[in-house]
């Protein structure tokens, strides 16, 4: 399988902002400093989401982003023309009527159990978390278990996430053979 090492880019309303014009300014700069080929918009406490959605969707299409996506609302991504949608590990049920869209879907998962779903529901990709130690989300998985998944589920583009904050981090991933890695963090 003949890929670009994803680089996913997750936007967090404590580091961007949900000032538009803010936001805006501050999503530029980290795409243009950072290579990116896949962002999602993830925001669950702004009231103006579907305007930030907008100028996230806009952003990233001037900055020839390969797969913009929004985390969970995949309506709402389909109708702002975003290539895709992220959804939550308890979204599974969402991912066939995503799919109907052709909304390229990424799902959260924790657990082979999540993986087998993933699998089954035929989601294009799936972000594995957290692989390093990240505030509030348990016991960091660590590579070893990730290079386990990776080779378990070779046939399930696996996007490592979770504490991912330095290059020698990504390296390690790499080496796992993961489709990718995801981070907040890593791309401010």
């Amino acid at each position: 399988m003949n890929h670009d090492f994803i680089n996913y880019l997750i936007t967090d309303p404590k580091y961007y902002s949900d000032n538009p014009e803010l936001f805006r300014k501050n999503l530029t700069k980290v795409l243009k400093q950072k290579q990116v080929n896949m962002a999602c918009f993830r925001d669950k406490e702004s009231n103006n989401y579907e305007e930030l959605a907008k100028i996230f969707v806009n952003v990233c299409k001037e900055n020839n982003i390969n797969k913009i996506l929004l985390n969970s609302n995949y309506n709402l991504s389909y109708k702002l023309k975003a290539h895709g949608v992220h959804l939550t590990s308890s979204q599974f049920d969402k991912i066939k009527e995503a799919k109907k869209l052709d909304l390229y879907t990424v799902i959260s998962c924790h657990t082979f159990k999540d993986l087998d779903m993933a699998m089954q529901f035929h989601a294009n990709a799936v972000t594995y978390s957290p692989i390093f130690r990240t505030p509030n989300k348990g016991e960091p998985k660590g590579i070893s278990n990730l290079k386990e998944i990776v080779n378990l589920y070779e046939d399930l583009n696996i996007i490592a996430l979770g504490g991912i904050i330095s290059k020698e981090q990504i390296e390690e991933i790499k080496k796992s053979k993961a489709y990718g890695f995801a981070s907040i963090r890593y791309f401010i």
